[in-house]
C-alpha cells in the first residue's frame, strides 16, 4: 500500500513522543513492503533540534507553508491507499479537508493524544488539529488510547469505526547496553516536562528524593522550568536523542514511568517511554492506571507505585528481583509491543476498513 501521513514531527524527537513512534512504525511498514510518505511542517523549534535526516523506509516531505506543498499533497493523496492525519499536526484542519475531499483511498485520523483531545472537548477548549465537523467523515479513526476513550470518540466526535493503535518500541534503537557513569542513578525518569504530570512526579520522584538524600536521582528531558523543585541529589540531563535512551535507562537500578494526568485518568494509554525502558532491559516502576495489566503484569513484569511509600519499597527491592522483573518485561515487550507488531495491527485495521468500504 501507499500510505500518506500528515503529522507533527518525525524528524525531531525534541519535546514530543510522536517522532520515535513514527520512525519505528515507518521502518516496520516498509519492511512489510509498504510505501510511506510523511508530511512535516518545517518549523524552527524542531529544525533547531533535528535528530533525523534520513527517514528509514519512508519519504519525508518537509515544507514551509501549506500553500507551498498543497499541490504535491493533493497528488499524493489522489492515488494513496490510505491518507492519515494525526493529532497535533500543525496543518491538521487543512490536511483533513484535503484528505476528506480528495483522497481516493481510506481517509484515516490517528489521535496520538486522545485523552488530551477529549479533556479539552469536555472543558469547552478549542482543539486546533480537529476538523470543525468532527471525525464522522473519516473511514477509520485510530486511537493511542483504548478503553472508554473509544466510545467517547464515537459519542463526542462522531467517529464511525474506531480501533486502538497503541504505542510501540523499535528494538533496533532501544536494547540493553552497558551502564554509563554520568547516567548512573538509583531512580531515573525520562520525559518532557508537562504541568499535568507534575503532581505525580512530585509524589513519585521529588518527595522520595527528599527522603533519601544519600541516593542519586536523575531526570532527563526538555522544557523543565527554572522553578522546578530540584534538590541536591536530583541531577538533570537535557533532552536526550533516542540514541542515548538505552544508556539512560540501563544505568539506573530502577526507572520511573509517569503518565500525563488525562491519560492516567482515562486508562489504557501506555506511554512510549514505558515500552522503551522495558525493551532496554530496565527495571520499570510505573504509576498506576486502569488497563496497565493489559500491557505488563504488575509484580511479575513491572513494579507499580501509587504512593511515596510504594516508591521507597521499590528502591529496596533486591538486585536479583529487579533483574528478574527486567528480563520478564523485556520478553513481554518484544513479544507484544514492538513497532513490527503495531505495523501488522495497523495493516489489519486498514484492510478491515477497506473491506467495509468495499
Amino acid at each position: 500500500m501507499k500510505l500518506v501521513v500528515f503529522g507533527l514531527s518525525v524528524s525531531s524527537s525534541w519535546g514530543n513522543g510522536h517522532a520515535t513512534l513514527w520512525r519505528g512504525l515507518i521502518r516496520a511498514l516498509a519492511g512489510l513492503g509498504h510505501r510511506i510518505i510523511f508530511y512535516e511542517r518545517d518549523v524552527p523549534y524542531y529544525a533547531e533540534h533535528r535528530d533525523l535526516q534520513d527517514l528509514s523506509g519512508g519519504e519525508l516531505r518537509l515544507y514551509s507553508t501549506w500553500e507551498d506543498v498543497f499541490r504535491q499533497a493533493q497528488t499524493d493523496v489522489a492515488d494513496a491507499d490510505a491518507s492519515i492525519v494525526t493529532s497535533y499536526c500543525p496543518d491538521g484542519v487543512a490536511a483533513a479537508n484535503l484528505v476528506l475531499n480528495d483522497a481516493a483511498g481510506l481517509r484515516v485520523f490517528y489521535d496520538l493524544d486522545t485523552p488530551v483531545t477529549l479533556d479539552r472537548l469536555r472543558n469547552g477548549e478549542p482543539v486546533p488539529y480537529l476538523p470543525t465537523e468532527g471525525l464522522a467523515e473519516f473511514d477509520l479513526v485510530l486511537s493511542y488510547t483504548g478503553g472508554v476513550a473509544l466510545q467517547e470518540l464515537r459519542e463526542r466526535l462522531g467517529a464511525r469505526r474506531v480501533t486502538p493503535l497503541y504505542g510501540s518500541v523499535d528494538p533496533r534503537i532501544h536494547y540493553p547496553v552497558a551502564r554509563v557513569d554520568h547516567y548512573r542513578a538509583h531512580l531515573s525518569y525520562l520525559g518532557t516536562y508537562a504541568e499535568d504530570r507534575q503532581e505525580a512526579l512530585l509524589r513519585l520522584f521529588i518527595e522520595p528524593a527528599r527522603r533519601l538524600p544519600t541516593r542519586r536521582f536523575l531526570i532527563g528531558g526538555a522544557k523543565y522550568p527554572p522553578a522546578f523543585p530540584w534538590s541536591d541529589n536530583i541531577f538533570f540531563v537535557r533532552h536526550l536523542p533516542p540514541s542515548e535512551h538505552s544508556a539512560f535507562y540501563c544505568s539506573s537500578r530502577v526507572t520511573l514511568n509517569v503518565t500525563r494526568a488525562p491519560m492516567a485518568e482515562m486508562g489504557f494509554c501506555p506511554s512510549g517511554r514505558l515500552f522503551e525502558a522495558a525493551a532496554c532491559g530496565a527495571a520499570v516502576l510505573s504509576d498506576s492506571w486502569e488497563g496497565l495489566s493489559e500491557f505488563f503484569l504488575p509484580g511479575s513484569e513491572i513494579l507499580v507505585a501509587n504512593t511515596i511509600e510504594d516508591v521507597l519499597a521499590a528502591l529496596e527491592t533486591t538486585d536479583h528481583e529487579l533483574s528478574r522483573l527486567a528480563r520478564a518485561s523485556r520478553e513481554r515487550v518484544l513479544t507484544d509491543h514492538t513497532a513490527e507488531r503495531r505495523a501488522v495491527q495497523l495493516v489489519s485495521a486498514l484492510e478491515g476498513a477497506l473491506t467495509v468500504e468495499a
